[in-house]
């Protein structure tokens, strides 16, 4: 090996791989730390599941894998996947199931609750080696992923950030300076029209944070673990539609646009996270209304567009396999979609030929809607003829009792 001179700002040094070996065999447990220590390994040994973690509360630097039994006194192997499952500190540390017992059904609960190989006793010092190094390196190519992922979604953030920034910022900074400059000289209808230009400016940003905000939530599974905790059963799906839709009655046009509510009443319960859910069902209907017939695209003759949100039960697959769900559909009679534009829509930062539109916002919108209703477990399908209008349906399993 090359050494390296004293100072030198390239050096690095590698920490050993640190395992965590949990086997109630103590001539076992010694046998495997052995063969794990002449690969290069640092190995942490517990003789129980109890053991095991005190060992992890007491680690500063966690195990990168651990190798645990299933048979064993007090905790067994079963008890402690499901504690550190259970931890948002631990439960990315992969685990490998040791055991003598090789019943199918004793792997499957294993993977079930998110064990990530088993390997049966007895096993000779090559089968042990390959599990841990496969492990360790699929876990090393996912977090490599999801890290090239998180960087590659922060530059794309902060290109967005700031381009789709300066245009509200200028808002508000420029009515500010008018106002501190002639704010003793302006009528009251100037002043109110720069208050608005500064509201409309700090409106605009604050959307925007929020939609990045939960851009990266649904990138990081955050937006999943929140429906999982704060999830719902609805039934009241007047009330949920009038929460959506309300907010846009203020400021509908209705000389060019109209916005109706339709309720199935047979339409079963399903389950959602209501602030999640709002807001994507919101975020429709926006889009609804300003891609909606606008007097340059269409001619003055064909400027009304009817927006309409309905909520009904639908039956989505063929035969035994069809599946109830409740479907949230957002309709209008804008411009349209494309065929080819369609697949592209859900992508972060997209937005179809916004020279010629000139369309506002940081094209964020569809992909926040597509990962809350995944977030759900739903689906969400666009229904689009160009020069027609535009569907799109939101798919929730239903709720039957």
């Amino acid at each position: 090996m090359g050494s390296f001179a004293e100072g030198d700002p390239t050096r690095t040094i590698a920490m050993p791989v640190k395992i965590l070996v949990v086997e109630d065999d103590f001539y076992l447990m010694e046998g495997i730390k052995d063969i794990l220590e002449l690969d290069g390994y640092q190995v942490l040994t517990a003789g129980s599941g109890n053991n095991a973690l005190d060992v992890l509360r007491k680690q500063k630097e966690l195990p990168d894998l651990i190798v645990s039994d299933i048979m064993m006194p007090g905790m067994d192997g079963y008890d402690l996947l499901r504690e550190v499952r259970g931890k948002a500190l631990w439960n990315k540390i992969p685990f490998i199931f040791l055991t003598a017992k090789g019943e199918r059904s004793d792997a499957n609960k294993g993977k079930e609750l998110g064990a990530d190989d088993y390997v049966t006793k007895p096993f000779g010092p090559d089968d042990l080696r390959i599990a841990v190094s496969s492990k360790l390196e699929r876990h090393r190519q996912l977090r490599q992923q999801h890290e090239s992922e998180i960087l590659n979604l922060k530059q794309r953030i902060l290109e967005m950030l700031y381009h789709e920034f300066r245009t509200p910022l200028t808002y508000v900074v420029a009515y500010n300076e008018m106002l501190k400059q002639d704010a003793e000289t302006l009528s009251a209808e100037t002043l109110r029209r720069y208050l608005v230009g500064i509201d409309e400016g700090a409106s605009r940003l604050r959307r925007l944070v929020e939609n990045f905000i939960m851009l990266v939530e649904i990138e990081t599974g955050e937006a999943v673990d929140a429906f999982n905790l704060h999830r719902i059963v609805i039934k009241d799906y007047a009330t949920l539609l009038a929460e959506v839709t309300d907010p846009f009655r203020m400021r509908l046009d209705t000389a060019r646009q109209s916005l109706k509510v339709e309720v199935d009443p047979e339409t079963p319960p399903t389950q959602i996270y209501h602030d999640h859910f709002v807001k994507a069902l919101q975020a429709l209907v926006d889009n609804a209304l300003k891609f909606g017939r606008d007097r340059d695209y269409f001619g003055k003759d064909q400027a009304f567009n009817q927006v309409m949100v309905r909520v009904m039960p639908m039956l989505v697959g063929d035969g035994e396999q069809a599946q109830e769900c409740v479907c949230f559909e957002i309709s209008d009679t804008g411009r349209g979609i494309a065929p080819e534009e369609v697949a592209k829509i859900f992508d972060v930062f997209y937005q179809i030929n916004r020279k010629e539109f000139e369309d506002q916002g940081g094209g964020v919108g569809l992909a926040i809607v597509k990962g809350i209703v995944q977030a759900h477990n739903g689906e969400v399908v666009i229904e689009s003829t160009p020069g027609s209008g535009t569907s799109v349906l939101v798919l929730l399993p239903a709720q039957r009792n």
